[in-house]
């Protein structure tokens, strides 16, 4: 079985919002930049994490422990509902 490696190219911290979808850090204004870009997200700090998926489910994930990668493709992390800290987006 192969394994797979987890790369990332750009990153930036989450500051969790109930309103306002994760910015991509890139170009906003070149293509394929004008659409929101799903990412995938690192808790460094132990807790809940709601989210809403790149096809707009809401979900929480619950008891998240510190040092994890949340596999998900995710377009914005709720306040409301989401207690882990030290959240990074993944591009």
């Amino acid at each position: 079985m192969a394994n797979l490696k987890l790369q990332t190219s750009r990153a930036a911290a989450v500051t969790p919002s109930d309103t306002v979808d994760i910015a991509y850090p890139g170009d906003a204004t070149a293509a394929p930049n004008t659409a929101k870009w799903p990412c995938v997200l690192y808790v460094g700090g132990a807790g809940d994490v709601k989210v809403k998926t790149a096809s707009g489910d809401e979900v929480t994930f619950v008891g998240i422990p510190a040092g994890t990668f949340m596999p998900v493709n995710v377009v914005r992390v709720f306040d409301t509902g989401t207690s882990a800290t030290n959240i990074l987006a993944l591009w």
